[in-house]
């Protein structure tokens, strides 16, 4: 089984090759893929060093499974020259997920919809996942009609240049900003950028990317993003409208049995979900269940999860465990 992550030294690849690791993935042969200007640096997985190489070099060793993770451009231009050789690919950009051609894949939901034929797979969007895990098994019970989403998103969604920003900020450090505005101490109310009709391209992503998933078209959602100042995961404030009513205790038991969640919902006892906690782990964590007391069959709950892991590494390698298992890629 021949890997190749290609955007290996970046924040997501990784995390790829860490969770790799950790779950044992098949792996005969790997291929490090990164830019020209890191070329002359190695890698350690496993105990062996591993040298970069290019995307030229890496495609004529024939991989059965490409992990896409170095941005739009990159996918768009090399994503096909892959898949014309046979390679499975799974790309973390945003560049195939609203493709009507090309899958959008969150295992535990849609993995079965896979095919020997689907050779560029997309990776949601990382605030996308976390919230459909919790999203779709309330909807194959309740039926939603609406949701609203804040989302609280962690430094880390936007890279290690945002990572060095936050940490020479609260030291008082001079350094280049990534973002428009200082983020210690701050929040800021834009993640990606402003389209004409004044949501941002992160928020378009969590209005549309959640349907093709879950395979729904009339579901309602508004969204709006947030950075802030944290780097253990992002977190979600969630208002869902079902078409039928439900009953608390009931609804608790669908996500505390639904695989990859965990329910953390003991407010008296201060148990809830923070990122400080989903740092480094794969599940989603959900709590802060209550009624929504000023509409009818609505829930307010809270969302977190590690958005380099569950939000991107680990989904995609999930992905390819999955083709795998089901001898979908040879």
């Amino acid at each position: 089984m021949k890997v190749v992550v290609v955007g290996a030294t970046g924040m997501v690849g990784k995390v790829i090759l860490k969770v790799l690791e950790e779950r044992k993935f098949p792996v005969t042969e790997l291929i490090l893929v990164a830019s020209e200007r890191s070329l002359e640096k190695e890698i350690c997985f496993k105990g062996k060093k591993y040298k970069l190489t290019s995307l030229k070099k890496a495609i004529r060793m024939f991989p059965n499974i490409a992990l896409f993770s170095a941005g739009s451009e990159i996918s768009k231009e090399w994503a096909p020259k892959f898949a014309k050789i046979g390679t499975t690919v799974i790309d973390n950009s945003s560049a195939w997920r609203m493709d009507s051609s090309k899958k959008l894949v969150v295992p535990e939901i849609n993995a079965h919809q896979l095919t020997e034929k689907d050779k560029i797979i997309a990776n949601p969007n990382c605030s996308t996942i976390q919230l459909v895990m919790v999203l779709n098994p309330l909807h194959q019970k309740y039926g939603i009609e609406r949701v609203f989403i804040s989302t609280y998103q962690s430094v880390t969604g936007t890279g290690k240049k945002a990572v060095d920003q936050l940490f020479a900020e609260s030291k008082g450090k001079y350094c280049d900003r990534i973002y428009p505005y200082p983020i210690y101490q701050n929040a800021i109310p834009q993640c990606d950028s402003f389209e004409e009709n004044g949501y941002t391209k992160e928020e378009l992503k969590l209005i549309r990317e959640p349907k093709k998933i879950m395979g729904v078209k009339n579901m309602g959602v508004s969204a709006t993003a947030v950075r802030v100042p944290v780097i253990g995961g992002h977190s979600e404030s969630v208002q869902i409208s079902f078409k039928k009513d439900f009953e608390l205790d009931e609804l608790r038991e669908i996500l505390k049995n639904t695989p990859g969640l965990i329910l953390q919902d003991n407010p008296k006892n201060n148990y809830y979900p923070m990122p400080i906690h989903s740092y480094g782990k794969d599940e989603v964590f959900v709590g802060r269940l209550r009624r929504d007391l000023s509409q009818e069959n609505s829930l307010l709950l809270w969302i977190v999860a590690d958005n380099l892991r569950k939000g991107a590494a680990t989904n995609a390698i999930q992905i390819a465990e999955y083709l795998i298992n089901h001898k979908l890629i040879q």
